[in-house]
């Protein structure tokens, strides 16, 4: 709250020296860097999503794993323990080799759902960072600009332009990012 105190006197005071186009150029770009770190907000918090629900696939790919391989090694006791061949332990072990290839088609399954979901995580990750970087270019371009209204040059305000469209550019190129 302090910060905007501090501004809004900045802004008096470089409205009183002619430095009204600063002064409003820092407010547009205090939206500016506003909707941004929003937007990278929103992304982060999807990137968050994502790695749960990708997490949470790897660990049902994992016990689906488990269970294929624990009905692999009751199969070859059974091939190994059987004392008297007959159709009663033939039944058993059809049915557990169709429960074998039951779970090897699901965790294929699970493994490219699980596989998908890990290439979303890396393109929000991906773009949180471009929008991360913006986010920081835009707030210093606002700062270099109200170098401006403390020392009255404006070629801070030029450079802190140049910055904040440094930022703007960054942040469309981070829209686009799949």
């Amino acid at each position: 709250m302090a910060d905007l105190e501090e501004l809004h006197e900045h802004a008096e005071h470089g409205a009183a020296k002619n430095m009204a186009p600063v002064t409003v150029s820092m407010a547009v770009l205090a939206v500016i860097v506003a909707c941004v770190s929003l937007l990278g907000e929103r992304v982060h918090a999807n990137e968050m999503l994502a790695q749960t629900v990708e997490t949470d696939q790897w660990s049902q790919y994992q016990a689906e794993k488990i269970r294929q391989r624990s009905y692999m090694m009751l199969l070859d006791e059974l091939n190994v323990f059987s004392l008297q061949p007959g159709a009663k332990v033939d039944d058993i072990r059809k049915k557990y080799q169709s429960e074998i290839d039951k779970y090897t088609k699901e965790t294929k399954d699970l493994s490219d759902q699980a596989t998908g979901t890990e290439a979303t995580v890396r393109m929000y990750e991906r773009r949180s960072n471009w929008f991360d970087f913006a986010a920081g270019l835009l707030e210093s371009s606002l700062v270099i600009c109200s170098i401006t209204l403390l020392t009255e040059k404006k070629h801070y305000w030029y450079l802190g332009l140049l910055i904040g469209a440094s930022g703007l550019v960054i942040t469309v190129i981070g829209l686009f990012i799949h």
